[in-house]
């Protein structure tokens, strides 16, 4: 296309070298205070909004557990145009913190023992603070190589942890969905072909919603995701497992990755890892061991014992917002094999600079599918250090205990059966009732989970697995301990006597 005008750079006509006309005067200069900040007001933003978290902090112990009510109304009302001109600072913290912030669960609060709860480390918060006000990039090692290997001592401490060699890379993420996917996309790379349509992956009938969804991103379709039958302790049962891939062999089919669970999200079940890294290495499979809520249990004796195998995984997807109580939007990924990492995400572009040629330092940008990136290594390691691991393990070994004290105080209660026994942080009950149908007892149990969090001292989910439905109790913020969770069951037994 050289002559026609239609080219790039210098085929390029002059006269159209730009659609941008030049500027008639003298450039207008843009008030330097009009985006950047005087110290003074920079310092009163700050001051403002940290007074009104330190109240916020301190009202947590007091706050219902969770409130949606009217949640709707709000989140309407807050719809609005793109805005011409700015409003106050204290208007703006003051929708935030008396309008938006109240209509939601109470995650940092003590008494969320839904769902698998959060944290909320102010540490954390403040690593944030400086991160974005620094703004370094580290999404390569050059533009900021002191940073960066702030951040792979966080990843090499995880795996440690876990028992890797020092092979192994560890990859912060945006949590454990963004690890799966990684993780599943590098299984791909490492065990299959180009043409990989062949391949099956396995997992267990408990396994998160977020592995189905990888596999999807993955390029697989459901067909290619067999979810195989568990046990009664709803861990991964192995002859069944062996079962499918010699079905699916036979069928022409490719066999090619096991995701294992230490700790589900329904019922908190650890698989038996050693078991299924047997099968794995004798089939030729990867094995990524999702382990997004119970992972950093590794830290305590019992947790360790419960989770003994993990070692063996080629990849194992951690939560640090969840086992270390930080902010949502920490995730990490483990891999066995760093250079695994590196074949399946690393790309030339040249306008990049080159990575480090020493070995013993990483690009982010070469092992993971992004470049631009948070310095989300700062969130973990400012606490950390601040405290020295042994506060956490022992912060997560008081979980394990008050776990193991619900379960049995639940036992005491009449008509209560313990479906799921805590193998780690995580237990699932429900009432029974001889002679009930299946559809009354589940609205029954409904009601009572209902009664529990309309007293708003603790805040508690439901699941159905094998078609019931079972009350759930995870104990895993930091600020929960022994006085909430007496709480907690005398709510329990309240709303029992209550609804039956």
């Amino acid at each position: 296309m050289s002559g026609t005008g239609q080219g790039r750079g210098g085929d390029r006509r002059p006269e159209e070298a730009s659609e941008l006309e030049a500027p008639a005067g003298e450039i207008r200069g843009v008030e330097a205070t009009e985006l950047e900040l005087p110290a003074d007001e920079m310092r009163r933003v700050v001051q403002l909004a940290l007074e009104r978290l330190i109240d916020h902090v301190r009202s947590l112990p007091g706050a219902a557990s969770a409130d949606v009510a009217g949640a709707v109304e709000v989140a309407r009302s807050l719809r609005e145009e793109l805005p011409e001109e700015g409003t106050r600072f204290e208007d703006l913290l003051g929708v935030l913190m008396d309008r938006a912030v109240p209509k939601s669960f109470n995650t940092a609060g003590p008494g969320y023992l839904a769902y698998i709860p959060g944290g909320g480390l102010v540490q954390a918060a403040v690593a944030d603070l400086i991160a974005d006000v620094t703004n370094r990039f580290v999404g390569v090692w050059m533009a900021a190589p002191a940073l960066v290997e702030i951040e792979a001592n966080v990843g090499r401490w995880l795996c440690a942890m876990a028992g890797y060699p020092g092979s192994a890379l560890g990859l912060l993420t945006t949590g454990g969905s963004m690890a799966n996917f990684i993780a599943l996309v590098t299984a791909r790379r490492e065990r299959l072909p180009e043409d990989f349509l062949s391949g099956v992956l396995y997992t267990s009938d408990q396994a998160h919603h977020s592995v189905q969804k990888a596999a999807l991103l993955a390029g697989f379709p459901p067909s290619s995701v067999r979810a195989i039958a568990t046990d009664e302790r709803f861990r991964l049962r192995m002859d069944a497992l062996s079962a499918a891939i010699a079905e699916d062999r036979a069928r022409g089919r490719t066999p090619f990755c096991l995701v294992a669970n230490a700790g589900t999200t329904n019922t908190g079940a650890v698989d038996d890892l050693e078991a299924a890294a047997a099968v794995a290495r004798r089939e030729g499979l990867w094995l990524h061991v999702d382990a997004a809520y119970g992972g950093f249990f590794l830290l305590t004796e019992r947790g360790r014992r419960v989770m003994r195998g993990i070692e063996a995984a080629d990849s194992i997807t951690l939560d640090p917002h969840k086992g270390m109580f930080l902010p949502y939007g920490t995730g990490a990924l483990l891999v066995r094999d760093g250079g695994a990492l590196r074949r399946a995400h690393s790309v030339h572009a040249e306008y990049l600079p080159a990575a480090p040629d020493e070995a013993e330092f990483v690009d982010y940008s070469t092992v993971s599918p992004e470049l631009s990136r948070d310095f989300r290594g700062l969130r973990v390691w400012l606490p950390v250090k601040m405290h020295g691991i042994g506060a956490f393990r022992r912060a997560l070994d008081e979980k394990l205990d008050l776990a193991a004290w619900a379960a049995g105080a639940l036992r005491g209660i009449d008509g209560v059966e313990i479906v799921a026994e805590p193998q780690l942080s995580l237990l699932a009950f429900r009432v029974a009732r001889p002679g009930l149908a299946a559809d009354a007892l589940d609205a029954l149990n409904r009601r009572v989970m209902d009664a529990v969090n309309a007293r708003g001292r603790v805040y508690i989910t439901g699941t159905v697995t094998g078609g019931r439905f079972l009350i759930r109790i995870c104990v895993l913020s930091f600020r929960t301990h022994l006085e909430r969770m007496r709480m907690a069951l005398e709510d329990i037994r309240a709303a029992v006597a209550e609804t039956t």
